[in-house]
């Protein structure tokens, strides 16, 4: 392995004879074996050579090795010498070098002493010097000097915290804060002296030692600032209590109008008088106009909880505008800082959208909200920052809004009245296919005058009348779902809720049952075009609500009753559709199922009785899609259930038809593959644009009618052998239903005899039901869908076998 060979002889299963037998395959071979034995020799004698080099090699290893230890510890020993006399050296000049810093280190520490030393010197020089300084101006008043003076003051105290213990110290940390105390009186003195609380006459004024007084203010204590400030508000708003009081006509809400009139006189009298006498950092302007705010809130909550019956719509919505507009007015004048800690941010303009829903608020009381299918892939527009000033008075007018939510309940019942007697009085629109099915004008007028109400509550408040307000909006939601939209849907024979078993019997019986007019298919449509547009503004306004409340409020909102209300409108809407056309196409099939079809003698074109189904599908298909055509999915819903109802009716009909001779069924796959072409052509029938049918409504129509064909192709095929037969039903139906095999066996004709025996072998040849399967039920493709499960005549099988 260490050293590989390919040479024979260091194979580990070398073998003498095969070796030689290699190398002497043949006689003849023998001429050349003295060269062959040279060679071994002469590879032995190599062998040997270097064998007895490598003995000898091995003679002096050990006594070499020994040598070469011996000198490896001396060499360590050296070592450790060397490395022990440069410790010690390292010590000795480490000692050294302490020896000679050790004298520098004291020089440092007496430099450090001696500058702080100096440095406390002079601090307290100054300390000294500006705590006699400021006695002495505190009684000259002289504060434009005290206040640059007090800050260095209060400065240079700090560095003296620490040294508290010195009797020295601490007494002219006294005196500092004693001078401070008499200056906070002194200059409170000083203003009341100037601007006297009682009283409405001012007998001071602005001058430069009162503008100076603030300045110390801002170095003393918070509580001397807070109280100038409260003091001065108090005195200059004084008057406003006395002109306004409750018992002034003024005072009212229909005077409203005078409060901020007076107050926005005083602001810009108190900035011709004092605006340089208070520092700018003091916001004084907003301060007064925030007490304003605060007062006249008070004020109006106790006049309104005094005169509550005197509040009328009309006199609270005149206030309430006026008194947003005057803080809308102050949001542009003031910045709001002194109602929150921290600057509030100017809000940011929003960036432009097309959404309705989205747009201004200022012109939305008069614009129609029209929704789009494409708004709800558009981005929302972020939700402008709140006026930092919004409802500081306003607030005041939330207790007394239920006045404003009964009205507009009253106003919305008026409404929907008007919709109604408008409705009656114009009647159903008239028929414009050109237009697809307008919506009714009544809807859009609806939601107008709800984005109106919503913006306008919106601006009283957001909070529980928001709430008030959505439960309004629900109830006429619902109100005008069931007053106009299915109120006003054409009137059928049978109720839509269900059939009576009467109208199934006529039915069967090929009664005529009244179609509707081409007006009334109109109407239909555009009462489901108006639902499903409802439907959508409501989700729209669903959302805008919820931006409109206070956060806390958000899961109250909730309109999802009232879209499952225009949902059921919708689905009742094209039910009628399907219910008319299904009863129009009844009296042919019932004509399919009476022919004789035992007596057929040749196979010919279409039957009539397909002829009057197309007809009538040819009638009122194109008129409903041109109707729907803004709501295609709709029309859509309506062909897939008219499929789903008239296929399985279309199957039962066949059953009746017996005896069926082998050119009548194949007359019937004829009518069928006929039926089963213009059902997949139903969504485009009669349209200048062909479209693909929707795939699932294909699939469907080819699974129904292929079914209805594959019957009829057992209906055709010879009985005899059973086996096959029954084999053939099984493979082309796969039914395991022993009733449909028993009307597959009547529509052939046989007797009772050989109808038994041929089941007694339907039941043998049946496949083995999956484990835990059911062995009564069917296969796949005979399993009922909830479409046919719902159909009439579904119904009258259950109610048939619940009798038997």
């Amino acid at each position: 392995q260490v050293f590989p060979s390919q040479d024979p002889l260091d194979r580990a299963d070398f073998n003498a004879v095969e070796y030689i037998n290699a190398l002497f395959p043949t006689e003849q071979s023998l001429a050349n074996i003295d060269e062959v034995v040279n060679k071994i020799r002469l590879k032995i004698r190599r062998l040997d050579d270097n064998i007895r080099t490598v003995v000898r090699g091995q003679t002096n290893v050990g006594q070499d090795g020994r040598q070469a230890l011996e000198e490896a510890q001396k060499a360590i020993q050296q070592l450790f010498g060397k490395i022990k006399d440069i410790k010690d050296k390292a010590e000795k000049s480490e000692q050294m070098v302490k020896e000679i810093t050790r004298d520098i280190k004291q020089l440092d520490h007496a430099k450090r002493h001696l500058t702080t030393s100096i440095t406390t010197l002079n601090h307290l020089h100054m300390l000294a010097g500006g705590v006699d300084s400021l006695e002495a101006m505190t009684r000259r008043r002289q504060y434009g000097e005290v206040a640059n003076l007090l800050q260095g003051v209060v400065n240079v105290l700090e560095h003296f915290n620490k040294y508290m213990g010195i009797p020295q110290i601490r007494q002219l940390s006294e005196r500092v804060k004693a001078a401070q105390n008499e200056l906070g009186q002194q200059i409170l003195a000083d203003f009341e002296e100037a601007f006297p609380s009682q009283g409405t006459k001012r007998t001071g004024g602005p001058s430069n030692v009162l503008r100076d007084a603030c300045l110390v203010a801002n170095v003393l204590d918070p509580r001397i600032k807070q109280e100038i400030i409260k003091k001065f508000i108090k005195q200059h708003l004084s008057e406003y209590l006395v002109l306004f009081q409750e018992n002034q006509d003024v005072a009212w809400l229909d005077k409203i109008d005078r409060r901020y009139a007076w107050i926005k006189r005083q602001l810009v009298d108190y900035e011709e008088k004092y605006g340089r006498m208070f520092p700018p950092e003091w916001c004084m302007t907003e301060r007064i106009a925030v007490e304003f705010c605060h007062v006249t809130r008070a004020e109006l909550s106790k006049i309104m909880r005094t005169r509550a019956k005197e509040i009328e719509v009309k006199l609270l919505l005149f206030a309430i505008q006026r008194t947003t507009n005057f803080e809308g007015l102050l949001a542009k004048r003031f910045s709001g800082s002194t109602l929150a800690d921290g600057t509030v941010k100017k809000p940011e303009v929003p960036p432009p959208t097309t959404n309705p829903f989205l747009e201004d608020e200022t012109g939305a009381e008069t614009d129609e909200i029209v929704i789009e299918k494409s708004d709800t892939d558009k981005p929302k527009k972020p939700k402008v920052p709140d006026n930092p000033f919004h409802g500081i008075v306003s607030k005041c007018f939330e207790p007394h809004l239920y006045v404003y939510i009964e009205s507009q309940d009253k106003n919305l019942g008026e409404l929907i009245d008007r919709f109604v007697a408008d409705f009656k009085a114009q009647g159903p629109p008239k028929p414009n296919v050109d237009e697809g099915g307008a919506v009714l004008p009544s809807c859009a007028d609806l939601f107008v005058y709800y984005k109106k109400c919503m913006v306008q509550c919106s601006q009283l408040s957001t909070g529980e009348p928001m709430i008030a307000l959505t439960t309004i909006f629900q109830k006429y939601l619902r109100e005008y779902a069931w007053k106009i939209l299915s109120g006003n849907l054409p009137k059928t024979t049978s109720s839509s809720g269900g059939l009576t078993i009467t109208s199934l019997l006529k039915e069967k019986e090929g009664s005529e049952v009244a179609k509707f007019t081409l007006e009334e298919l109109c109407l239909i449509c555009s009462i489901l075009s108006t639902a499903e547009y409802c439907l959508a503004t409501t989700q729209q306004l669903e959302e805008k609500l919820k931006e409109k409340v206070d956060a806390s409020l958000v899961e109250r909102i909730n309109l999802t009753g009232e879209m499952d209300t225009f949902s059921i409108v919708i689905s009742n809407s094209i039910q009628l559709l399907v219910q008319d056309l299904d009863a129009a196409c009844d009296p042919a099939l019932t004509a399919m199922s009476k022919m004789q079809w035992q007596n057929v003698e040749h196979v010919g074109d279409q039957s009539p009785y397909v002829t009057s189904v197309i007809l009538h599908i040819k009638q009122n298909v194109p008129i409903i899609r041109d109707n729907l055509a803004s709501t295609r999915k709709y029309f859509t819903q309506f062909c897939i259930k008219f499929a789903n109802s008239f296929i399985p009716k279309f199957i039962n009909h066949l059953f009746k038809c017996k005896p069926i001779s082998m050119v009548g069924a194949e007359q019937l796959l004829l009518d069928t593959h006929s039926l089963k072409m213009v059902l997949l052509d139903l969504p485009s029938i009669g349209s200048q644009v062909v479209r693909k049918a929707p795939a699932s409504y294909t699939k469907i129509v080819v699974k129904g009618m292929t079914r209805a064909e594959m019957i009829l192709k057992v209906v055709m095929a010879p009985h005899e052998p059973p086996v096959v037969f029954v084999d053939n039903y099984i493979k082309l139906l796969a039914d395991c239903s022993t009733d449909t095999f028993q009307k597959i066996l009547d529509m052939k004709g046989l007797k009772r005899s050989e109808q038994s025996s041929m089941l007694d072998l339907f039941r043998q040849r049946l496949p083995t039901p999956p484990p835990g399967g059911d062995n009564s039920g069917s296969l796949s493709l005979s399993a009922p869908t909830p479409e046919q499960e719902s159909s009439r005549i579904r119904k009258l099988e259950k109610l048939i076998k619940k009798r038997l």
